[in-house]
């Protein structure tokens, strides 16, 4: 459901950030990084009903989807503006660290971006120790090296299987330890002869196999090789330890927990990946959990089947529900460990219906898991689900639907009516949280049980392998408390927990807007509750400079979607400011009309707002004052500001993200440009995307018009433009450069009449697993917000680091990693960036603290959910200057 907007009670009750988001990624581990386990963006205040959707995993940009339509609105790229763009020195106005720049191409991307010294502390930070979760791993032999061999079978051999058991049949001559993928052939010592012929038998028919064993190439410790060949010891080592394969990551069904209240399965595991870094090669390692509901999808099918049954029109309720509530939900199958995500239900087939084998046999899909996995207590009367192949299985040829039984398949993550369960969520995150004390002690003891297991052991020293029982410790530093002035009043607040919730409350906000010219909509049961409501607004809003006048009352004599959009049609007119519409209850249906009126359709800002929110008077106070907040922020007003770089060629900052709704098969790219030197006013727009494509077509489109829109406010032209772009991998930067960075260089080329402007273009990545702890004796705990760490765990090819800018009230606090992969801003070291980046992560105005990233990446975030998720259709330009999407 839609998070209605309650923003009193999330402004005074802070939970972990990014927990509403995570907790809807139903087809990823319960990782730091993910569900409310750990992760840190807090709760908001906001329009915005509870984000009910799944955000799937980022696809590449197929070669073949591209959009035409969205292509067509670049058009003849006219130069817009002529005339003053300000000066071309820019000046920085707050000091930074000063570390000098160094000559060095961005690996694989633009030679235009500039790598530094990040090493050192300078003008503004303190430097601090960490622990960090990760260990290196060490090769025991001097000279560590791996043997690569191309292996031939003539006459051919097709079977994987009976390849592998030909080169068992010649250990004497390869040895035990050895890694072999059919064709690849990989051991710790060199044969005699650079070609090598063996012979083996086919155990079938007799028939003998030449086997040639050629020497391809030699294998360094800091090759790409030598880590793929680290992960699959790992692998082995974990499954020594009696952990499963699940998805990607292994878990313990040993130490499986069940919450029977909650019909729950939480298992433990870890996440780990040996990688190359900066400090050489490191095993990355971290707690991860595993949430499964205990039910069935066919047992919740039958649950719903019982529910509708006997209302009126019940069988299409059923399917509507069931297809709302599995399709995009990402299932385990556990005869098989494997997971999928439910594209469709086929309710015409059935276990019984047939399908053809790969040798042409016909069998039914009864017949074949009773064959295939001795699975016989089938029922033959369940429709099937459908999942559509992976990318990856289309690369090796598996183009066909997987079909599946929803007897045999379970819903990972959690359901929708634990997601809106207060009680029942927090349960379900006391068991997946993880303090940084009892994470650091879970990792070690993880490292040990490698050490101490004899199996494990032996494995590690027939590959020469070590891993020692001690975590990096990295010398970070600490960024000084930023300064936040509200109408030229400095907000106190503690750096260690930076909330300044309760002093700005007590000030006038910076730009305050009165409210003169409002409707308010509800139904006649709320009539006390709404008038209680709109005296609470009158009273507080003066204090804040925000003047509220007696709005409009529109009484509904019912709740029903339509009764809303008649009250709304016949009372907002072309001046009205704004439309406050008060809910008896959490309806997604009615508040994606209500939306899409007000957004597209009739365009004005508009709040919704529960009945219950509102309704205890012991707090109407506090909720009014901060809806009243909020309304501030949607018709344009500002709340706090913090020092910006005092560029005299005008400094623009961009974010962007795109989200994707699976279950309607629609993306949308949320783009936000800031039009004010303070990066308080923004310019928003949003394009359409192919379903799951996440590198953005229309960004010149985009581009352009942001710089119009800033254009025509400041009279020229910004000199620099620092981009945040949210959502892609590591493996997906040189498509982001050779296709975004591209159209954006496009854009200001033609624009711009004379000298382009500087540009940066900034990856922020929150899916990632590295933690640090700060280290006080035997006890451990999060780091300060406002930590930097630019060495060790970063890539020497990458100019990147990693902040911690929130803190969080329970579990680990999870980084940000930002990676700048162009910069042609000579003036910005690796420190402006993290500075820079700190600052962006105290001016989101639905929080009155920091946020896990920069403002204008969470703009765009929201604005691109809203209408993927709510309103589907691209809202009317007339709102693209208010931060209507909050």
């Amino acid at each position: 459901m839609p998070n209605v907007e309650h923003a009193a009670s999330h402004l005074e009750q802070m939970s972990i950030d990014n927990t509403s988001n995570q907790l809807r990624r139903r087809n990823e581990d319960v990782k730091p990084n993910m569900f409310s386990s750990d992760d840190n963006r807090p709760s908001e205040q906001g329009d915005g009903f509870r984000e009910a959707g799944a955000r799937p995993r980022e696809q590449l940009l197929a070669g073949d989807k591209t959009n035409p339509d969205i292509f067509k609105q670049q058009g003849a790229r006219a130069k817009f503006f002529h005339g003053n763009r300000g000066g071309d020195n820019p000046q920085i106005r707050y000091q930074e660290q000063g570390n000098r720049p160094t000559e060095s191409k961005y690996q694989g991307n633009s030679p235009a971006t500039q790598s530094v010294v990040r090493r050192g502390v300078g003008l503004g930070s303190t430097n601090i120790q960490v622990i960090a979760n990760a260990f290196p791993v060490e090769c025991t032999l001097t000279g560590w090296i791996l043997y690569q061999y191309h292996v031939d079978f003539n006459p051919q051999v097709d079977s994987k299987k009976v390849r592998c058991a030909m080169i068992a049949d010649h250990r004497e001559l390869l040895g035990e330890t050895r890694a072999f993928d059919g064709m690849k052939l990989i051991i710790p010592r060199k044969l005699s002869q650079e070609v090598t012929e063996v012979y083996s038998e086919m155990r079938s028919d007799g028939t003998k196999i030449r086997i040639t064993i050629s020497m391809t190439n030699e294998i360094p410790p800091v090759s790409a090789e030598s880590i793929n060949i680290f992960n699959i010891i790992l692998k082995r080592a974990q499954r020594m330890l009696g952990s499963e394969q699940i998805g990607r990551n292994y878990y313990n069904q040993n130490l499986r927990k069940t919450d029977t209240t909650y019909r729950m399965d939480i298992i433990p595991g870890f996440l780990a990946a040996i990688q190359k870094f900066e400090a050489g090669n490191l095993l990355l390692l971290d707690v991860a959990h595993k949430l499964l509901q205990t039910d069935s999808i066919l047992t919740q099918m039958t649950n719903l089947y019982h529910l509708y049954k006997h209302q009126q029109d019940g069988d299409n309720k059923f399917w509507d529900k069931c297809k709302k509530q599995f399709i995009g939900a990402i299932v385990l199958t556990r005869y098989n460990n494997k997971t999928y995500l439910i594209d469709d239900i086929d309710s015409d087939k059935t276990p019984l219906d047939t399908f053809e084998l790969g040798n042409g046999e016909t069998i039914s899909y009864a017949d074949y898991y009773r064959k295939q996995y001795n699975i016989t207590d089938l029922d033959e009367t369940q429709p099937m689900l459908i999942s559509r192949p992976k990318e990856k299985d289309k690369r090796v040829g598996r183009t066909g639907l997987i079909i599946l039984l929803p007897q045999l398949c379970y819903v990972t993550g959690l359901s929708n009516e634990v997601e809106n369960d207060f009680k029942a969520k927090t349960s379900i995150q006391a068991l997946t949280r993880v303090a940084p004390q009892q994470r650091v002690l879970s990792l070690t003891e993880f490292v040990q049980q490698i050490q101490t297991n004899k199996d494990v052991q032996k494995m590690m020293k027939d590959w020469n392998l070590r891993i020692p029982n001690k975590a990096l410790e990295i010398q970070a530093k600490l960024l000084d408390p930023e300064i936040i002035r509200q109408n030229d009043v400095q907000l106190r607040y503690d750096q260690s927990k930076p909330d300044w919730s309760k002093d700005m409350r007590s000030n006038l906000l910076t730009t305050a807007v009165s409210l003169k010219n409002w409707v308010i909509i509800f139904s006649k049961k709320n009539r006390g509750t709404v008038v209680d409501f709109i005296e609470a607004l009158k009273r507080v809003g003066p204090p804040m400079g925000i003047h509220v006048t007696q709005p409009v009352v529109v009484e509904l004599p019912d709740d029903r979607n339509m009764s809303y959009i008649t009250g709304l049609r016949q009372t907002v007119e072309s001046t009205t400011q704004l439309a406050v519409c008060v809910l008896p209850s959490s309806r997604e249906d009615c508040y994606n009309a209500i939306k899409k009126f007000c957004c597209v359709d009739h365009p004005v800002p508009s709040q919704v707002v529960l009945s219950k929110t509102i309704m205890k008077k012991q707090r109407l106070q506090s909720v009014s004052t901060n809806i009243a907040i909020q309304l501030n922020c949607k018709l344009g007003g500002e709340l706090w500001v913090a020092s910006m770089p005092g560029m005299t060629n005008g400094l623009m900052i961009v974010g962007i993200d795109v989200f994707h709704d699976k279950k309607n098969n629609k993306s949308y790219a949320g783009v936000v440009c800031s039009l004010n030197r303070e990066c308080t006013r923004y310019y928003s727009s949003v394009t359409p995307q192919l379903s799951g494509q996440e590198l953005i077509d229309g960004i010149y489109a985009k581009f352009a018009e942001g710089l119009k829109k800033y254009h025509e406010v400041n009279g020229y032209l910004p000199g620099n433009i620092v981009v945040y772009r949210d959502g892609v991998g590591d493996g997906q930067l040189d498509m982001v450069m050779q296709h975004e960075v591209k159209q954006m260089q496009d854009c200001t080329t033609d624009l711009y009449p004379d000298v382009p402007p500087k540009m940066a273009v900034v990856i922020v990545k929150k899916r990632i697993s590295q933690r640090f702890f700060f280290k006080n004796h035997n006890s451990y705990s999060n780091p300060t917000p406002g930590m930097v760490v630019d060495t060790a765990l970063t890539k020497s090819e990458w100019l990147d680091f990693f902040l911690v800018s929130q803190s969080v009230r329970q579990g680990t606090v999870s980084p940000t990693h930002y990676n700048v992969i162009f910069n042609t801003i000579t003036s910005f070291t690796a420190d402006r960036f993290q500075r820079l980046s700190y600052k962006l992560c105290h001016l989101y105005y639905n929080w009155p603290g920091t946020i896990r990233v920069p403002a204008p990446c969470q703009y765009a975030h929201k604005l691109a959910y809203l209408v993927g998720q709510n309103i589907r259709k691209i809202p009317h330009p007339a709102l693209s200057d208010r931060l209507y999407f909050l």
